[in-house]
């Protein structure tokens, strides 16, 4: 039923694109023979009553014979879809009364009886009476079997932890002797190391004391001859002297040590008084000559000022007569123009050319 549905709706939409198509035809042949101007001209009306009917349903056949062409395939394509869908997915197993008449429905089916234990055995079903034991004898030997594999199996596991307790002894008495031999030799080396420790540690105190009473008269007579040099160091060095050269820099001679200089000698101040003189002289003559070079620059100042103001006056003369120039020309164009307007709009339309227009049916 959605299938043939779905057809009509398909059938449907293929007429209505077919009309569409033949409207749209229609009014594409309309508008040629309307913008053209030899058939609206001439008269397009005789034209029109022979020739485009007969293009038209040629044109309708065409597009009924594609339409149809389209119908069939869909249609084929349809029926191909639908029987595809039934084979994947409508298989008769998969029907709800299918186990009413499933070929295989025999051989699905579980036996009367499985075994002696089976659920089904009910008393009304008469498969299985009280007091019956078809597997007595098989049950009986497997049961005599089972028992003998157990005894045997006691008998080994009984042997097994007695082997393995009295070798589990003989390995303890064996490591027990073994430790106690140990603790004896650890205990005898102990004592011994400790013996020598204390004799060596003894020694090396003796030793160690014996060095330092040593070291201390070394120090002692070395610090009182270090004390002797110096004193005499001091007391015939530079510094007690006051000797000049001791105060000299390692940096430069321009340089001295402030802790060991005593003043400047009588030649020092001198020569720094006379250069004090000449900075000043050379002062002087450096702002002499800034006071001229200031004095030069104003005057050039000046004559650059005097010079603009005349480049700038004579800007303006030029400014002027080109602009003078500028409206010569412009009123020239504009007197162009206006004869140009003129001519432009001599040619006025007649009631002719609009005649030709609005002379269709639409």
């Amino acid at each position: 039923a959605a299938g043939a549905m779905s057809q009509r709706g398909r059938q449907r939409e293929l007429q209505e694109a077919a009309a569409l198509e033949r409207r749209r035809q229609r009014e594409l042949q309309r508008r040629s023979r309307v913008f053209d101007v030899r058939r609206r001209t001439i008269g397009f009306h005789a034209v029109h009553n022979f020739f485009p009917v007969a293009n038209e349903m040629k044109q309708n056949d065409k597009i009924m014979c594609l339409l149809e062409e389209q119908q069939k395939n869909d249609i084929r394509n349809i029926n191909k879809a639908i029987g595809e869908f039934r084979k994947n997915f409508q298989k008769p197993e998969t029907r709800r009364e299918f186990d009413l008449y499933d070929p295989q429905a025999l051989k699905k089916e579980t036996p009367a009886r499985l075994s002696d234990s089976d659920p089904r055995c009910s008393v009304s079903g008469l498969q299985k009476f009280m007091g019956e034991d078809l597997n007595y004898a098989q049950r009986m030997i497997f049961q005599k079997e089972q028992l003998r594999e157990w005894s045997l199996q006691q008998q080994r596991d009984l042997r097994n932890a007695l082997a393995d307790k009295k070798r589990s002894d003989d390995l303890y008495d064996k490591d027990r002797l073994e430790l106690d031999r140990k603790a004896v030799e650890l205990q005898r080396a102990d004592e011994e190391t400790r013996r020598a420790i204390c004799a060596a540690t003894k020694d090396f105190n003796r030793a160690q004391a014996a060095e330092l009473a040593e070291r201390k008269k070394l120090e002692k007579y070395q610090t009182m001859k270090d004390d002797m040099a110096e004193i005499s160091s001091l007391l015939q060095g530079d510094l007690l002297c006051e000797n000049p050269e001791q105060a000299a820099s390692s940096l430069g001679s321009h340089r001295v040590m402030t802790d060991r200089w005593k003043g400047m000698s009588r030649d020092q101040l001198m020569a720094i008084r006379n250069s004090q003189q000449q900075q000043i002289l050379e002062k002087q003559r450096l702002k002499e000559e800034e006071h001229q070079r200031n004095a030069e620059w104003d005057r050039q100042r000046v004559q650059a000022a005097r010079a603009e103001l005349l480049l700038e006056r004579q800007q303006q003369r030029q400014t002027q007569e080109w602009r003078r120039a500028l409206d010569s020309v412009n009123a020239e164009l504009s007197q162009e123009n206006m004869q140009l307007k003129e001519e432009e709009y001599s040619n006025v339309p007649t009631a002719e050319y609009y005649a030709q227009f609005n002379t269709t049916s639409r």
